[in-house]
């Protein structure tokens, strides 16, 4: 007789009394006794986070939910008026839009950092603000010379300092979780002017993923949690476009302005 095959997990798993998650009982355990941020920290690392953790953590959520009318929420608010039926479709259009401009940076800092930091066979100590603006400042210096741009370095709007940057680090280092990647990203914040001779904001957005990568947390995922923060944010606008609706608007300033002009034959892309 065939063996039957088994598909070990541990999280959700149910028989016809109880549900079981990450080796407790949902409903004694988890519900009413674990806020979602700490339950999303622990399905990602299934190691239950600490308070220090989690209030990182869901600083970071809070960072990431919702800025205004980005290209994320035009789109669900006119997926929505275009598919009220398919609240989960407006959902998922801003989702998808979550690429290398706007949320992919979370992961693109965290991911660039982590490269830097594997690739120093003697980390300076975190405290040693020298050793880090020296790590930094090759570091910048390497991305200038390969014509590249430091991930997380810059932002549209807030060319003075994003005001989500130095509270979520002021937020890491009250819970000790300030870690290397932080401590890199705060050197390259001091150090790249030396370089790029002007001074950019060291973006939100990036932090995030710097703070998130000190946190232990999966790489591959980064991207995956600035996603999780947004749903939230994309739920806000679909419910105040139902109280205020201003997608049809939008669509009727870009349908009842466009303007016929000759045809513009493509060539390789270059203006």
């Amino acid at each position: 007789m065939a063996e039957q095959p088994s598909y070990p997990t541990a999280l959700g798993a149910s028989d016809p009394t109880t549900i079981r998650l990450l080796g407790t009982d949902l409903a004694a355990d988890v519900m009413g006794e674990v806020g979602f941020g700490e339950l999303a920290f622990w399905l990602a690392t299934q190691e239950r986070p600490t308070p220090g953790q989690v209030r990182v953590f869901e600083a970071v959520l809070a960072a990431l939910a919702d800025h205004g009318f980005t290209p994320t929420a035009i789109v669900t608010r006119l997926t929505y008026l275009s598919a009220p039926d398919s609240i989960q479709g407006a959902l998922a259009a801003g989702l998808l839009g979550g690429g290398s401009r706007f949320l992919g940076v979370t992961e693109d800092t965290g991911r660039f950092l982590h490269d830097v930091l594997a690739g120093e066979e003697q980390l300076p100590a975190v405290d040693d603000a020298a050793g880090w603006d020296a790590l930094a400042l090759e570091t910048v210096r390497a991305q200038r010379a390969a014509k590249r741009f430091v991930p997380g370095l810059g932002h549209h709007v807030h060319k003075e300092g994003d005001p989500r940057t130095p509270r979520l680090m002021q937020i890491a280092r009250e819970e000790g979780q300030f870690g290397p990647h932080l401590a890199l990203f705060e050197a390259i914040g001091r150090v790249h002017p030396q370089v790029l001779g002007r001074t950019l904001p060291l973006n939100g957005a990036g932090v995030c993923g710097a703070a998130l990568a000190d946190l232990g947390l999966p790489l591959p995922l980064l991207r995956g949690f600035a996603l999780l923060a947004r749903t939230a944010g994309l739920i806000g606008q679909l419910a105040e476009e139902l109280r205020h609706p201003v997608a049809n608007d939008i669509f009727l300033s870009v349908d009842l302005n466009n303007r016929s002009v000759a045809p513009d034959p493509w060539t390789d892309g270059t203006p």
